[in-house]
């Protein structure tokens, strides 16, 4: 079993985790438990005839520490799964519960802030705010989170990050004086400060070209093999190969999930 990161009373990370996050252990074969389980989870907008299913009765299980890639063309329900796991949205049924809560119930304020601590996310189109440096930007993620870092602590955690990312010398960047590549590094630098039991890509590489995208997944497979549970939606079968495992979708419901061997590409 891995060793438990520093909490605070309310059980959420301290701020000294920000700089000397706990060295992960992986877990022998077999023995890791279920960060994530979904049952029949179900996410349908509107009603009758007018309804659109998002997802429909998905059952899954990701393991602590496990890289899994969701595969599936437009519209098969795979950014929606990712968007209920990370806590972006919620079922209309069915059960969530991720690193041991049960996300499916909770109040959208409740969520909100049961996301800034347990959920880093990294978004195909960056989502960066042009108006903040890059260092600024990983900031951010430590401010909407429950750590109570000072402004000293969380500068210094935002300038390891984009170390760890290979952007030491771009703190001080905008976005727009970045490329698509570096601008999406330091969205994982922002999903990974906090050093969050999982992390949740949507697209990550769909708006790079292959050499960038390769070197985006080499980071997201080094964050799980520093202990981080990765979940990625993509549409890019080699990538996808080098997860532990695929799940594929078709029409909103899991067709097929297939385990790679042991450790994926890692």
């Amino acid at each position: 079993m891995s060793p438990r990161r520093p909490l605070l009373d309310d059980g959420v990370m301290s701020a000294t985790t920000l700089l000397d996050p706990v060295p992960a252990v992986p877990p022998a074969a077999g023995t890791a438990p279920a960060l994530v389980q979904a049952r029949d989870l179900t996410r349908v907008w509107g009603k009758g005839h007018a309804a659109q299913i998002g997802v429909s009765s998905v059952d899954l299980d990701i393991a602590a520490g496990e890289i899994v890639a969701v595969i599936g063309p437009s519209g098969s329900g795979k950014s929606t799964l990712g968007a209920l796991i990370a806590g972006i949205d919620q079922p209309t049924s069915g059960s969530l519960v991720v690193n041991g809560t049960r996300i499916d119930r909770m109040k959208t304020d409740k969520l909100a802030a049961w996301r800034g601590a347990n959920v880093g996310i990294v978004f195909q189109d960056f989502h960066l705010l042009p108006t903040l440096t890059a260092a600024e930007n990983v900031e951010l993620a430590i401010e909407l989170g429950p750590s109570g870092a000072g402004r000293r602590l969380r500068r210094r955690a935002a300038r390891k990050a984009l170390d760890a990312v290979g952007l030491g010398d771009f703190h001080k960047k905008l976005p727009a004086q970045m490329s698509g590549g570096e601008q999406q590094r330091v969205g994982i630098a922002r999903a990974m400060v906090t050093h969050p039991p999982i992390i949740v890509a949507d697209e990550p590489t769909g708006s790079l070209d292959q050499s960038n995208g390769h070197a985006v997944f080499e980071l997201l497979m080094g964050l799980a093999r520093n202990g981080s549970t990765v979940v990625f939606i993509t549409h890019d079968l080699a990538l996808a190969d080098g997860a532990d495992r695929v799940v594929s979708m078709i029409d909103g419901r899991v067709d097929a999930v297939t385990q790679r061997s042991a450790g994926g590409g890692r």
